[in-house]
């Protein structure tokens, strides 16, 4: 890991690729839909058809594309385990304050790495009432523009190798940590923290803290009871709870196809933008906290996965690799850790726990809660996240001076 083979990355999408683009949605066809229906089946016909017309005709992906090439880009090797090199793709915002935090932030599906990109400003901003970041943002193997792994296996324990040797090639090797969805489950956030907290990271924030345990009599029984007060009293529990319920009987059909039979439905995400947009659109609207979209938003959005390096299907993998197939949970193989730990509570995300149950996944030193927000917070709602993360580090914060010589101030 100590040579150094970074290159700066230009995203550049061949002109014969857009073509092809523009004739499939040409040549869509698109199915019927049942009256009143609304988004009780899926995704209104109406909302498709609005949205493939723009992509033919208003949408402009070199504009698009020539935003995203402002963001100061790399890509280098990263050896992984029985996978060979990685060729991964990242974003590496500095900071102009000496003593800046290295912050990793990592993305989920159907996410990716310009999900940060509201943040940047914000964290690498220099200010003596605020701690100042180096950001690092990566796109996950198989995801953006990193390469997808060749074989099968690479799971929890690749996922945290590919993360923390690119932040120690980087010179970071102490470091802080920011993720959801995925960049918080087992696969990345709470494997990376289990091989690699204390030595590496010291610190890390989840603003999706949801754990596969419950808490018994025998394990957590101060949480157990917190839990039944909290439920008997808090509406705000209450409505977690509901919409975490609503969400495990109609929302998981995505989840169960990926972690079976991705290959199967990849054959559609990749020969079809209007099946990949509908896939995905469904969950940009469901998954928010009534984010207002607009058009060319959505499809920034779809196309980062239509252009992406190794095609819209490769993404869907980390379902099936994460859970072998669906025949294991998703946070097998990690424990409590005693890396300090904290959680941001958006009422719009998809699982919400009791908030005592943040005490199961580690040490927990910050605790926030937002009446705003939904799943992709650093999109939504970039100004809380980045105030909790400035509280959390910041002067006399929990975790201010975790990293010797880091402060996050001149």
């Amino acid at each position: 890991m100590a040579e150094t083979n970074e290159q700066p990355f230009t995203l550049s999408v061949p002109d014969v690729d857009i073509e092809l683009l523009h004739k499939k949605l040409e040549l869509v066809r698109f199915p019927d839909e049942l009256e009143g229906a609304g988004w009780d089946y899926g995704v209104p016909l109406a909302d498709i058809k609005r949205l493939v017309a723009h992509w033919k005709q208003g949408f402009d992906w070199r504009k698009t594309e020539a935003e995203i090439n402002k963001l100061p880009m790399f890509t280098r090797d990263i050896e992984v385990e029985g996978h060979g090199k990685l060729n991964i793709h990242y974003v590496h915002q500095k900071s102009e304050v000496k003593n800046a935090i290295p912050l990793l932030f990592v993305h989920g599906w159907p996410g990716d790495f310009l999900e940060v990109r509201k943040l940047l400003p914000l964290l690498t901003a220099k200010s003596s009432d605020n701690p100042s970041f180096h950001v690092v943002a990566i796109s996950l193997p198989g995801f953006g523009f990193s390469e997808a792994p060749k074989k099968p296996g690479f799971a929890g324990r690749q996922y945290a190798e590919v993360l923390n040797n690119l932040m120690v090639s980087l010179g970071y090797n102490e470091y802080v940590y920011q993720g959801g969805d995925w960049g918080h489950i087992a696969s990345v956030g709470m494997h990376i923290v289990h091989h690699f907290g204390h030595k590496h990271i010291k610190a890390w924030h989840s603003n999706m803290p949801i754990t596969g345990r419950r808490p018994t009599l025998l394990t957590h029984p101060l949480i157990l009871l917190n839990t039944v007060f909290s439920v008997t009293f808090d509406k705000s529990a209450r409505d977690g709870i509901a919409r975490t319920m609503k969400f495990a009987q109609k929302g998981r059909g995505y989840f169960m196809e990926q972690a079976t039979k991705p290959q199967t439905l990849g054959y559609s995400l990749e020969d079809s933008p209007v099946g990949l947009l509908a896939w995905i659109y469904e969950k940009l609207v469901d998954w928010t906290d009534s984010y207002p979209w607009t058009d060319d938003e959505v499809l920034e959005w779809i196309s980062i996965y239509w252009f992406s390096r190794s095609g819209p299907a490769a993404a869907g993998r980390i379902y099936y690799e994460m859970t072998s197939g669906n025949s294991s949970e998703i946070f097998a193989g990690v424990r409590w850790s005693s890396v300090p730990l904290g959680v941001s509570y958006f009422p719009g995300e998809l699982a919400r726990m009791p908030k005592s149950w943040s005490h199961m996944l580690g040490k927990l030193v910050f605790e926030s809660e937002h009446d705003k927000g939904g799943h992709f917070a650093a999109f939504e709602q970039p100004e809380k996240l980045a105030g909790d993360l400035r509280k959390m580090y910041g002067k006399g914060g929990p975790a201010h001076g975790v990293i010797r010589g880091k402060s996050g101030y001149d």
